[in-house]
């Protein structure tokens, strides 16, 4: 009777625990397209570092209100709030000397700056000189994304366009001020540092966001204003080129990861 409700038991288990595997196992057909185009985006970054190109990683993020304002929706109550996007960009010297930019978001209409990208390339230039602009992959020009030939080798050409929510980002304008416009393929965010700074100046805001809110009570009503340019540049600020140091060089040990790790061929 044991030995039954063993084997029941195992048999059981055996049903949940083979789909487990399976899906463990089994490997995206897409994932050697996408470990090549890593590849060949970490030895053209490389190159670009070995030509006298210093590297900036530029970005967005968004802010919700909710997380501003620390209003909890977990009742089941929701409504729509606002939500800012903040610009800006980083590298191993610390946040670009470049005055960020921030945007209301209305998801009906969003309007792109195209002057923008100028501008920050022209501040880069002075700073920096030249530099290579890293963007993640975000919504690329359809005829411009990377394609698989017969040999199944992936060529990648630089988008013509590159958008963010807010900004256009172009090569040609990169160029004219003598910078390198490189796209940080998908499924690799941890070759982005800003990323990480995002996740800080979020957290910065939640565990401060009370220190720059200010109360007043009237004999009918009680209003809340929150300082909120105020705890963006704080947040901001807390990031400060030492630890953008220590995010870059985790971002290198992980480029040197996936360069021993992944096949040439």
């Amino acid at each position: 009777m044991e030995t039954c409700k063993l084997l029941k038991t195992r048999a059981t288990m055996s049903r949940f625990a083979n789909p487990l595997l399976r899906n463990f196992v089994t490997k995206n057909p897409f994932d050697n397209i996408k470990r090549k185009q890593c590849l060949q985006y970490l030895k053209t970054l490389r190159k670009l570092q070995y030509d006298g190109f210093k590297t900036v990683y530029f970005g967005e993020t968004n802010i919700p209100e909710s997380l501003v304002t620390g209003e909890d929706f977990s009742n089941g109550y929701f409504m729509q709030t606002p939500t800012w996007c903040i610009v800006h960009a980083g590298g191993s010297q610390g946040w670009v000397p470049w005055k960020y930019r921030m945007f209301l978001r209305d998801e009906l209409c969003i309007k792109q700056e195209d002057g923008l990208f100028f501008e920050f390339c022209d501040v880069v230039k002075k700073a920096y000189g030249k530099c290579t602009i890293v963007v993640r992959e975000g919504r690329l020009q359809e005829e411009m994304r990377p394609k698989e030939d017969k040999e199944s080798r992936v060529q990648v050409q630089a988008p013509l366009v590159l958008n963010l929510t807010s900004i256009v980002c172009c090569p040609q304008m990169a160029k004219s001020c003598g910078h390198e416009l490189l796209s940080l393929p998908a499924l690799y965010n941890n070759l982005n540092p800003l990323d990480i700074a995002w996740s800080s100046l979020k957290w910065f805001i939640i565990n401060n966001r009370k220190e720059f809110c200010l109360q007043h009570i009237d004999s009918i009503y009680s209003y809340q204003y929150i300082l909120f340019n105020d705890l963006i540049s704080k947040g901001v600020e807390r990031i400060n080129p030492n630890k953008w140091k220590i995010l870059t060089s985790k971002v290198r040990q992980w480029e040197n990861y996936y360069l021993s790790k992944f096949p040439e061929g």
